[in-house]
């Protein structure tokens, strides 16, 4: 039952995004632990803090899933984004490489990529980002930030990588860089 359970959620979830996610079905196929774990996941790091964060959160979500991924996690997050209300311009403005065109979209995905080189300006857009939407904001924007990288690394981990492909940003598509 269980198993039925996470196979139903998971397929409306690939529907309702366009989204394979056979991965998540080979997880659920070896193991009902491993899949609720699986299923677990967004709720272990999608702390969000508030509302008035989402455009910071999405941007350094978009920085790190594009460090790991430039295909289809990378689209899944980007249209997860836009349905929260995030500008689908100011995510292709980041992914263009002109984040600091983009406001909070941009102030996130700068953090995120100064966090994961361990950059040292990484402190001073953490009270930027304090300053603006609190501690509650730099904690949700510090888990966007680590956990980005989890669903590419875990999906070429089990033979389900993808290649570069085209990513959408509302009805505009565009190149990503690293294809």
């Amino acid at each position: 039952m269980i198993r039925w359970f996470l196979q139903r959620a998971t397929r409306a979830f690939g529907r309702k995004y366009q989204y394979d996610v056979s991965y998540m079905l080979d997880v659920i196929d070896v193991s009902r632990s491993a899949g609720a774990r699986l299923a677990l996941y967004p709720a272990v790091i999608g702390y969000r803090g508030l509302k008035n964060a989402d455009e910071v959160i999405a941007g350094a979500l978009l920085a790190s899933t594009l460090d790991g991924d430039c295909g289809p996690c990378a689209q899944l997050v980007i249209d997860m984004s836009i349905d929260t209300g995030v500008s689908s311009e100011k995510l292709r403005t980041c992914a263009d490489g002109y984040s600091e065109l983009a406001g909070d979209v941009g102030l996130g995905y700068r953090f995120a990529v100064a966090a994961i080189a361990g950059d040292l300006e990484t402190d001073r857009m953490a009270q930027e980002i304090t300053k603006k939407f609190g501690r509650k904001g730099l904690v949700a924007v510090a888990y966007a930030s680590a956990s980005g990288r989890f669903y590419p690394v875990f999906k070429r981990s089990l033979g389900h990588g993808a290649t570069c492909s085209r990513l959408r940003f509302g009805k505009q598509e565009e190149l990503v860089l690293n294809e």
